[in-house]
């Protein structure tokens, strides 16, 4: 079993900056995938960015170039640092954690952008 924990989201202006956070505990490998996946109110959940243990990151397309994923040294934690905020990245984070067939989810963070 593995658990993750949350920290970070909150309310900021369009144009300012949040970090996240999530750690991870229990039976953890040296091999697994790390991410952030959003979902807004009325829309399915979707891919905001991943890293493998080996340094790898994929990002959707709506964050290239504004959010930036980063590892723990220790591999059992995962950052999201967001910049240049929009409205329309209003949704509740959550945090993903996946080795070979299992994966495990945060509770989820509440990031809100006004305008």
């Amino acid at each position: 079993q593995v658990q993750l924990v949350e920290s970070g989201g909150g309310l900021v202006q369009a144009g300012g900056s949040l970090r996240l956070s999530c750690a991870a505990s229990g039976t953890i490998f040296s091999s697994n995938v790390m991410g952030w996946y959003r979902q807004a109110p009325g829309k399915q959940r979707e891919l905001v960015a991943t890293m493998t243990s080996g340094g790898r990151t994929n990002y959707a397309d709506p964050v290239k170039g504004r959010f930036t994923i980063s590892r723990g040294n220790a591999k059992n934690s995962v950052y999201l640092d967001m910049n240049s905020l929009k409205p329309e990245d209003t949704a509740v984070y959550y945090c993903k954690f996946q080795r070979a067939s299992s994966e495990y989810w945060g509770q989820g963070t509440q990031v809100t952008v006004s305008s």
